[in-house]
């Protein structure tokens, strides 16, 4: 799994688990069996008595709680926790038994922590309570000595054949959909506070989840979380559908603990290593390797903005400032098998995510950070909004946004996109090429494009934050019904980064969406013979 190592690093924020909403003992008794599965006794329970909840928690000191058995757990590593599987015959089946089908994680190296899990019914939640015989465990693995009430690190929903899962809660704040497909790809996360700044970053934890079926419907779950950590605590109901895609309709309430450098709302976690405008980066056989291979944002005032992701020389944060946008994503548009060659874990079939926010949003920005990486085993790149309103203690921060899990943006534009970014050297084959010279080749489909012949006189609009464009020029290519290149030369040097900015227009009528880049010249520089 790509995904493994950084999410790994990532669960080791403690947090204050408590088993009810009356703040009792971490395992309460058992009062009742039912599909093989034992339940704790009921509480009332509604999505304002968790706001209620997290209001009261964050008025407290925060308190680390050390794991349970965590020499244990240490030992249960990648290969002895994928020996653990839970038993299809112990699948919960809420809303008496009509609705979607759930099965729970067990804890490990990696998913130290416990969370409680309660199913909620006309409005009473009883908590999961764990048994070791969910799962099937190997006889003599490290497992076994682990304590009867342990916990869950948390749950997937099944689709149902019980073959394989459309949704799943596991580590810190972290979920993720494999969308329309059956290839799990990015992650989304209900809160970011910090990322990428040089004081580290914080990951609060969802510690409680009640998850409440609708009779009838086995595609669709509402799940109810708890979130904790030592800036904020937070209430989140996210109701989720799969209709082709997932969608999951998303309402929170934040309350902050303490004040916050950086605090980022509904953010995407995913992973780019390189892809065919990164090739010094091609270390490994396969010509790609990404989840996502680019942001876009369809800002307030209605402009379409892609940006191809980075495997930047340094940590890297972008902010793109807006009011009340119409919603942004990490997208993985590159769908062809042959660009990849990966036949293990798909990079084709990744899914793409989008968040359409509910309701005006305000003045903010949206934030990309790139980190740098050497291999696909770390997630690397986090998108999120950063809204202009100072988070302070006392203060909720309500916010509401829509996720759509898919292969493609829920809402494309009728103008044309970018579908290939290439950079090499600059100058003329079979010259002398000369230094600090780049070619840049952008590819746009789709809009109107395929109406316009070479001498129509279709032109590209570029701009640069430091050096200077040469020949630059857009046609359509030879044999590619509808596919428009813009081409251009960038002479430009020095380590740090600049800025590029490029769409087709004919007249005074754009054609395409804005594509923007940060390019660093020395270091992606592709040296010729010059």
């Amino acid at each position: 799994m790509a995904e493994i190592s950084r999410r790994a690093a990532l669960l080791g924020a403690g947090a204050l688990a408590l088993n009810s909403l009356g703040e009792s003992a971490l395992a309460a008794p058992a009062t009742g069996e039912g599909d093989g599965i034992a339940y704790g006794s009921p509480e009332t329970f509604s999505f304002q008595r968790l706001k209620a909840v997290a209001q009261r928690l964050a008025r407290r000191p925060w308190r680390a709680t050390p794991p349970v058995a965590a020499e244990i757990l240490q030992e249960i590593d990648y290969d002895a926790y994928f020996q653990i599987a839970f038993r299809k015959d112990h699948t919960i089946r809420p809303a008496r038994n009509d609705g979607t089908p759930i099965q729970l994680f067990h804890l490990g190296r990696y998913q130290r922590e416990p969370v409680s899990i309660s199913i909620v019914e006309d409005g009473t939640a009883r908590e999961i309570l764990y048994r070791q015989a969910y799962f099937d465990i190997p006889d003599g693995h490290i497992a076994h000595r682990l304590p009867e009430d342990i916990g869950f690190a948390g749950f997937r929903v099944m689709d149902e054949s019980l073959d394989w899962d459309w949704l799943s809660f596991l580590g810190a704040s972290y979920f993720r959909s494999p969308g329309s497909g059956r290839q799990y790809g990015l992650s989304a996360r209900g809160v970011a506070i910090d990322t990428g700044l040089a004081s580290g970053e914080e990951f609060p934890r969802f510690s409680r989840f009640f998850l409440e079926a609708v009779p009838g419907e086995r595609d669709r779950l509402i799940v109810h979380a708890l979130l904790e950590g030592p800036s904020l605590t937070g209430a989140y109901r996210f109701d989720c559908t799969r209709q082709g895609g997932v969608v999951m309709d998303t309402e929170a309430e934040l309350y902050p603990r303490q004040a916050m450098q950086r605090l980022g709302m509904a953010p995407l976690t995913s992973m780019f290593w390189y892809s065919q405008k990164d090739r010094r980066h091609a270390i490994d056989w396969r010509p790609e390797i990404h989840d996502s291979d680019g942001l876009a944002i369809w800002t307030g005032s209605d402009e379409r903005i892609w940006r191809p992701l980075n495997n930047p020389p340094t940590v890297m944060t972008n902010s793109f400032t807006d009011e009340n946008p119409k919603g942004f994503g990490l997208l993985q548009r590159d769908r062809d098998f042959d660009h990849y060659q990966d036949d293990n874990v798909f990079y084709h079939l990744r899914p793409s995510l989008w968040v359409e926010p509910r309701g005006p949003w305000g003045r903010g920005a949206v934030q990309l950070v790139e980190i740098p990486t050497g291999d696909e085993t770390h997630d690397n790149i986090v998108a999120y909004w950063v809204p202009e309103m100072e988070a302070v203690p006392g203060r909720a921060i309500p916010f509401a946004y829509r996720l759509h899990w898919n292969a493609e943006e829920p809402f494309p534009s009728g103008a044309g996109r970018v579908v290939d970014t290439f950079i090499g050297a600059g100058g003329i084959p079979g010259q002398a090429r000369p230094r600090n010279a780049h070619q840049f080749v952008v590819d746009f489909t789709g809009g109107d494009l395929a109406r316009f012949a070479a001498d129509d006189g279709v032109v590209p609009v570029i701009d640069v934050s430091r050096g200077r464009i040469g020949r630059a020029g857009a046609y359509p290519v030879v044999g590619r019904h509808g596919l428009f290149r813009a081409a251009f030369e960038l002479h430009a040097s020095g380590a740090e980064p600049l800025d590029l900015r490029l769409y087709l227009k004919h007249g005074e009528r754009a054609l395409t969406e804005t594509w923007i880049y940060q390019f660093f010249p020395d270091s992606d520089r592709l040296r010729g013979s010059g």
